[in-house]
């Protein structure tokens, strides 16, 4: 995939600059993060860490015979995607026929869509990206609607292929019963504008090990079913499954066996895992909630937001120049890291915790567990810069046009852009 020209300049969010220059003009001129050419607030990538994770779970999706389509919505940067794909993944996942649109024009040939398409003009365009050459394009269907609603689109490049969804009680889309499953399929299969090429589901949204890996199950022989009775093609059956939360289970249910015995016995299968947010990882709920928490191995957090200590208008209370504009907020708060002051070796915030935002500030508090016999709590005075590791990655990138990635001495080595 081709690598866009980026144009930073005054009016790019984070930077510093009074005149307009590419990312690589940028990057050649050798800046720092704090020799004044980008402001506050700011977020980072660290590229030891985006490196460590994304060969990480490139080696993970390789050990268990899994192949890898990680979605392309957490972070929608074409640069981010090129490391993706060099390492390894089959293609990029996304969740719109927008995100799609802008995945292929960036130069992202093997698309799965990863949510139901009744859109015409979106269905019609997915066929005629998936009849270029070495291209594959791959939306979801879950009911008899669905199917017509491509027959309606008049498609004329081809049929456009497609997953059937299974979903469970409560959650979101996909089909809920066996038998919706095979009502489902057999009108796929009776339409000349659909071709069915395998299963798919989201367990993300499951509380525990044991009902992920039930849902998991579950799909696993709802295709088992669907092949048996020549609904699906035999040597080419396409799984999928898989958020940043339970990839392990995934393996462990969808993948390969040692001995090379594919999920489905006797037929031919290939298992496309989604994950996206462990390319950059977190300092909270992906912290939580890994798999690498329950198995041998570890994914790093690579992003910072970089936010500026404004006021202390009272005692225990600091307020950040950084609020719902530019950190994440829905699954959980950022994490106070280190302070910075000129001058002076940057030191870990301790008895700080970030309570709340609004659009353009943070409060940092006085943490009220803060042991009172530890340290005294990190001294915060106004101008000090405090780096902040964030919760949920996918709510972050959607604030930021160009992002710095930054090496172990601070240096930006990179710029990359977001495409939302």
């Amino acid at each position: 995939m081709r690598r866009p020209e980026v144009l930073l300049g005054p009016t790019t969010k984070g930077f510093v600059l009074d005149d307009p220059l590419t990312a690589a003009a940028y990057v050649a001129q050798g800046h720092t993060l704090f020799d004044g050419s980008l402001g506050r607030p700011v977020m980072t990538l660290d590229r030891a860490a985006l490196d460590h994770d994304v060969a990480t779970l490139a080696r993970f999706a390789a050990d268990h015979g899994l192949e890898l389509a990680p979605h392309g919505k957490t972070t929608m940067s074409p640069e981010l995607w090129a490391r993706q794909l060099d390492a390894g993944a089959w293609g990029i996942t996304v969740a719109t026929p927008h995100q799609a649109r802008t995945a292929h024009a960036l130069g992202v040939r093997r698309l799965l869509v990863a949510n139901e398409v009744v859109d015409p003009v979106a269905l019609r365009w997915a066929a005629t990206a998936a009849a270029e050459p070495d291209a594959e394009v791959l939306v979801y269907v879950d009911s008899v609607a669905g199917v017509e609603a491509v027959e309606a689109a008049g498609t004329d490049a081809g049929p456009v292929t497609v997953l059937l969804e299974v979903g469970h009680a409560a959650g979101r889309t996909g089909v809920r019963t066996p038998e919706e499953a095979v009502a489902v399929a057999e009108r796929a299969v009776a339409s000349d504008a659909v071709r069915l090429v395998g299963v798919s589901g989201y367990e993300g949204g499951l509380p525990d090990d044991a009902r992920v890996r039930s849902f998991l199950a579950g799909l696993r022989d709802t295709a088992h079913d669907l092949a048996d009775r020549a609904l699906l093609p035999p040597d080419g059956i396409v799984l999928s499954a898989g958020g940043s939360a339970w990839f392990d289970v995934v393996a462990d249910v969808l993948g390969r066996d040692p001995d090379g015995t594919g999920p489905l016995p006797g037929y031919g299968t290939r298992t496309l895992l989604r994950s996206g947010s462990y390319v950059t990882h977190d300092h909270g709920t992906y912290a939580r909630r890994t798999p690498y928490t329950r198995v041998a191995g570890h994914l790093l957090p690579a992003i910072r937001v970089w936010a500026q200590v404004l006021s202390t208008p009272e005692p225990g209370l600091a307020l950040l120049d950084a609020g719902k504009r530019d950190v994440p907020y829905d699954e959980g708060l950022p994490v106070p890291l280190r302070r910075h002051r000129p001058g002076a070796e940057a030191v870990d915030v301790r008895g700080w915790t970030l309570t709340r935002t609004n659009d353009q500030h943070a409060y940092l508090d006085h943490d009220p567990h803060h042991d009172a016999d530890a340290e005294d709590p990190t001294d915060l005075a106004v101008g000090d810069v405090v780096e902040l590791g964030v919760s949920h990655p996918c709510t972050a990138f959607d604030k930021w046009r160009a992002v710095p990635v930054l090496d172990a001495d601070l240096r930006v080595v990179d710029v990359v852009s977001t495409w939302f």
